[in-house]
């Protein structure tokens, strides 16, 4: 028995998931990204959640009308968090309060239901670290966030070569792109610019 983690992350083209003082989805939202979230979270799947993300989306699903919300609420969640209580405030929420690599390199062996983190960017970037990744989704968003940008998933963190696997516009402006991370090591020899032949 083994199943697949997904992390699914919003960004701007300078690899930031939110800015101070734009909107959500930098105010570029359309049909087609509202679509393509309903049908993400229509999927059987747990979703995973660090404590900050969590409390965000616990207060998001009440405030704001999105047509996938109701998805997010029927969905199995997990939190991982040291500071949070039961109880969680989120129906369908369970807390746990352990290392999240090795509780997920644990569920990733003993369960077959797909799990998928948004957002969660401390936890996320753990977990890529430790090649738990199976599928990265990113939904890059037409907006440089610059000054005002922050949540950045790949700064700073480990290194990846990506196998592309998947690429779709949404809205005509919008770009998801799928990859399978996998953790960079030695570059290959006869890669990149060569020196020309001395002599």
């Amino acid at each position: 028995m083994s199943t697949t983690f997904t992390v699914d992350f919003f960004c701007s083209l300078d690899g930031y998931g939110m800015a101070a003082g734009w909107p959500g989805y930098w105010g570029k939202e359309g049909p087609e990204v509202r679509e393509d979230r309903v049908r993400t979270f229509a999927q059987d799947q747990v979703l995973v959640f660090g404590a900050t993300t969590f409390r965000q989306f616990r207060k998001f699903v009440v405030e704001y009308d999105e047509p996938y919300y109701d998805s997010l609420n029927e969905l199995p969640k997990i939190v991982f968090s040291s500071t949070l209580k039961d109880p969680l405030g989120w129906q369908n929420s369970t807390l746990l309060n352990e290392d999240a690599v090795t509780a997920i390199e644990r569920l990733k062996r003993t369960t077959d239901v797909p799990m998928r983190s948004h957002g969660s960017i401390s936890l996320n970037r753990a977990l890529l670290a430790a090649g738990l990744v199976d599928r990265l989704e990113v939904i890059m968003f037409p907006a440089i966030s610059g000054r005002a940008g922050g949540a950045a998933l790949f700064h700073d963190g480990a290194e990846f070569d990506l196998e592309l696997i998947e690429s779709t516009v949404l809205d005509g402006r919008t770009q998801k792109l799928v990859y399978i991370p996998h953790l960079h090591g030695e570059v290959p020899e006869g890669v990149g610019p060569q020196l020309r032949n001395a002599g």
